[in-house]
């Protein structure tokens, strides 16, 4: 199992002079998920090099096992460090995607064409595309094989406008996440803030926040085996 795993290169919080990027628990949970099972797993942004952390990410009360673990991992640090860059990775070497969240795929990764190309590679190679939190948001501008945006009518989640509400940052992100997939005609559902919410609508995962990220990785794996391929 070769599963590529996309970060944001962004790390500008709008105009608030703060920093942003991707969010480690939603990297490092998904990550050991995959790797513990036998997954050979490379690291991509759109700039390449080391992707910004979201300083938030890094707080105490942000952390957990996966978090912990990653910190003593030179490996896994070391390939973030040095992620390649998104347009030096071609769909066909890799049996499935990963984006992780955290609020900087909301400025780069939903226009990037480069990652929009490459997901629609993936889809349209029947391989399972999976997201979590504001990772949905770099399937914004991705087109299905008819033209119609690839969510249109599809079962999915994503980061929900009373979290943003929560965290205060709907006046600053570019667009909410939920409306965005709504407007687009996607079946959009969520549970309860801050609790894990995972939906699939075939080869297409998405979690809602970053409690759900685990669970988003464990379905990734059970379609990379075969086991849930015309679930939904």
């Amino acid at each position: 199992m070769k599963v590529l795993m996309v970060l944001t290169s962004h790390s500008e919080l709008g105009n608030t002079g703060e920093k942003t990027g991707f969010w480690i628990e939603e990297f490092a949970t998904p990550y050991y998920v995959l790797e513990d099972a036998g997954a050979e797993i490379t690291i991509a942004s759109p700039q390449g090099g080391q992707p910004p952390v979201d300083p938030k990410s890094e707080l105490a009360d942000a952390q957990t096992p996966s978090t912990e673990r990653f910190y003593k991992d030179d490996v896994a640090i070391d390939k973030v460090a040095f992620s390649l860059k998104l347009g030096d990775v071609k769909e066909e070497d890799f049996d499935a995607v990963f984006y992780p969240g955290g609020h900087g795929p909301l400025w780069d990764l939903a226009t990037d064409k480069t990652s929009i190309k490459l997901i629609e590679d993936f889809y349209n190679n029947q391989k399972p595309i999976a997201f979590v939190c504001h990772a949905p948001a770099a399937l914004i501008n991705v087109k299905a094989a008819n033209g119609h945006p690839l969510v249109k009518g599809k079962q999915l989640t994503g980061f929900s406008n009373t979290e943003e509400e929560a965290v205060k940052l709907t006046k600053v992100v570019p667009f909410l996440l939920e409306d965005a997939l709504t407007q687009l005609g996607a079946h959009y559902t969520k549970g309860n803030d801050w609790a894990s919410y995972v939906r699939q609508d075939g080869l297409l995962v998405t979690g809602q926040n970053p409690a759900s990220s685990g669970a988003v990785a464990t379905l990734l794996l059970e379609l990379l085996k075969g086991e849930k391929v015309n679930a939904s």
